[in-house]
Parts: structure tokens; sequence; C-alpha cells
């Protein structure tokens, strides 16, 4: 398929779930926050490199696009991995080592837990009696994550890594009674209540939100019948919440270039030794979701021990040299406002055309405010704070090595 073939005019600048297809097969299923943008992305130049040869000759062997609108990018994701498990398009299975798909697992327990599992630990995890409900495969852990945040706020659920149907130790229970009172469990153990609870989640990870609306305004016309308007104005509220989802942490694509598919983070940081064995680390975070296969270490040669600057424009160039690597098109660091001025115009004077913020911490080593992007800073919030934790661990750990290595 050509560019050319495809009336983008038709295609609806709205989140939905897509599919390249050869007359009725289904080579490749995805989702979009608009439809039309993410479409228009298979067609660059470099699609092979930026994606994978793979995605390219699906491009290739399509003979039309077939699109389905949704009311939000929840619904799309629910929705793609819907299809994906229906149909088993070539296009997502091959991409991808099975073994690494996430899948969310509902156990058959008086208290249904909502569990994130990927394929391969599926088996040892939960044996099949356990299993009430499987959905996936989701393709992006890190978004089914943040899927199951906004979930939660409009119907809290359990997902505790103990049961909840035994005896419970102390600690188990203070972490029940916290949660609860923040909001993310629900605030009591009402079997009846929470059956309910776990029926309209299933039903939204059915792709059957429709038929969860209904559910939830019957439900609502009979509390309010009964005069328990109490209830019924928390169904109202859960109501509007579903009609009214704000996914703004799920938008991956929508700060992407046209010409991009995968959004990738790098994150870098220093790990010292003494001063005299410096190294640079960089991590990669593709999507939402840690590439360990792309972390560096940099022995930096220049910067004179404590020169941070020195030291991050030696990583950021040094970085620059593997032009056989993706470049970034969000760039993670510690430090403050005059660290992100010196990042920025590093990246321009090395050709890398990417933008810049940077994770401040408390007086604890907690993460406090992210500076720079602020569109970056809400949008990709949770994959930002795990890029900026992922390059302090592999830092540490850099200097834990050099510290062994020099005292043998």
């Amino acid at each position: 398929m050509q560019k050319e073939d495809v009336n983008f005019s038709k295609i609806p600048d709205a989140p939905g779930v897509y599919m390249f297809m050869r007359q009725k097969k289904v080579l490749y299923v995805g989702k979009a926050t608009s439809l039309r943008d993410r479409i228009k992305s298979y067609f660059a130049k470099d699609i092979a490199e930026i994606r994978s040869p793979l995605i390219e000759k699906v491009v290739q062997d399509a003979t039309r696009i077939s699109v389905e609108e949704t009311d939000s990018v929840l619904d799309a994701l629910i929705l793609e991995a819907k299809k994906i498990k229906e149909l088993q398009p070539k296009g997502n299975t091959d991409a991808k080592d099975n073994k690494s798909w996430n899948y969310l697992v509902v156990t058959k327990e008086k208290f249904p837990r909502f569990m994130i599992v990927r394929e391969r630990e599926l088996s040892s995890a939960f044996s099949p009696k356990m299993v009430a409900h499987l959905f996936g495969p989701f393709p992006q852990g890190g978004v089914l994550k943040e899927a199951l945040k906004i979930i939660r706020k409009i119907f809290p659920f359990f997902d505790t890594k103990f049961s909840l149907d035994g005896d419970l130790s102390e600690q188990q229970k203070k972490t029940l009674r916290f949660n609860q009172s923040i909001g993310l469990f629900p605030k009591t153990f009402d079997e009846k209540e929470y059956k309910k609870t776990v029926k309209h989640i299933v039903l939204l990870f059915e792709a059957q939100k429709s038929k969860l609306l209904k559910v939830l305004e019957r439900e609502m016309n009979v509390f309010a019948k009964n005069e328990e308007f109490e209830m019924a104005h928390v169904i109202k509220k859960q109501l509007f919440a579903l009609k009214h989802i704000q996914d703004i942490r799920l938008l991956k694509e929508e700060l992407r270039k046209p010409d991009s598919v995968a959004f990738r983070i790098e994150a870098y940081d220093t790990a010292h030794s003494g001063g005299s064995e410096s190294k640079g680390v960089m991590v990669s975070i593709v999507d939402g979701e840690v590439v360990p296969t792309e972390y560096r270490l940099f022995s930096i040669k220049t910067a004179i021990k404590g020169d941070d600057f020195g030291a991050l424009r030696e990583i950021i160039e040094r970085r620059a040299k593997h032009d056989e690597w993706p470049f970034p098109r969000l760039v993670v660091i510690d430090g403050g406002r005059a660290h992100i001025t010196l990042a920025k115009k590093v990246l321009r004077d090395v050709g890398m055309d990417a933008d810049v913020v940077s994770v401040v911490k408390d007086s604890r080593h907690k993460p406090r405010e992210i500076l720079g992007s602020s569109a970056y800073a809400i949008t990709h919030e949770s994959s930002i704070l795990l890029a900026n934790s992922e390059a302090h661990r592999f830092s540490l750990q850099a200097h834990r090595k050099a510290m062994r290595k020099r005292l043998k």
C-alpha cells in the first residue's frame, strides 16, 4: 500500500483502533490517540528503521486500512487487546516475543484482585483455577498500568500481592487500611458491593462500555426510586467519569512528530567512584517500557571531579557519536534549570533533536517536581520518573561494581 492509496481526510482525528488488512485478512492491529495522525506515521520513508522491517512489510502487503473510532484512548487500549487476542495478527504476534505480553488477571476469590502479569510469569503466578478472567494481550505494560490508575479512580479495586481470603498479618492489615484511606481500595469489605465493582470493571475490559453504562443507569434509578440518594449520587459520578474519561497519561502519541512511531526517552546520570573512575550512564524507555539491552555505560575522560556540567556535556557528546542508535524524543536529567539549559545547548550542538526535562528531588531523594516541558511532564510523567529512577539505579550499580574492582 502506498500513501496515495489512503484518503486521510476520511480517517477520524479521534481515538480508536486501526487494522492494516489484505482483503479480509487482518495483518496488524494498533491503537491511537488520533487515528489520522497515527496512520500517517506508517508511511514515513524510514518506517523499517523506526519500527521494524516486519511493520514495513505489513504496510506494503496491506490493501486497505479499517478503523474503529472509540470514545477515549482507554477504550482504544482495551479494544486493541481484545482484537489482538481474537485475530492473532501476524504483524502483532511476530513483532514481539509472546512471553513479554502483558495480561490483566482477575482472580477467582471472595475478594478478587486485579493483577498485571507477563505471559512468561502467568503459569507460575496463577493456576487456572485461580483465574476468573484473563484480559490481554496488552503490548505495553506501562500504558496498562496507567489505564488501571484511571479506572480505579472510578471503581476502587484490590490488587494486593497477597490473597484477602485468609488470615492477614498486621503488616498486611496496615497496608489495606492505608490504601483504603487514600481511595485506592474499596472503603469496606462488602462482598456484595465489591462483586458489583468487579462486574463493572470486567464489562469495561470486555469492551462493553455501552452495556456498563446501561447497567449503572439502571442501578442509579433503583437507588433513586428507593430514596437511597447518596448511593444514587455515587453512581451518577461514576457515569459522568466514564463518559468524560481523562486519558492524558495515555496520550503516548499526541506529541510525536509525524514521521515518528515509538516515543523514546533517554535518561543520563553519572556514577562517581573516587573521582578517578567516573562513569556516565544512559538508560532507555520506549513507549513506557524499559529496554535494558539499550542501557549504556561511558567512561568520563575529560570532565574533572565534581564538574556536573562537564560530565553531562561529555555524556551527551559521547552518546551522540553513536548515530546507529535511535535518537530520543526526550532526555531526562537530574538538576535544575541551569542543567536543562546546558543539556539543550549541547543537544543542539551535536545535532540531536530532543527536548529536555529534569527531575528535582526532595531532601529524601524522592522526586518532587519535573522541570522543563510542561506538556511532556504531564503526558509522560510516569515514563520520566521511571527513566530517572532507572538511571539512578544503573549509576549506583556501576559505582558499586567499580568500587569492588578497586578493592580486589
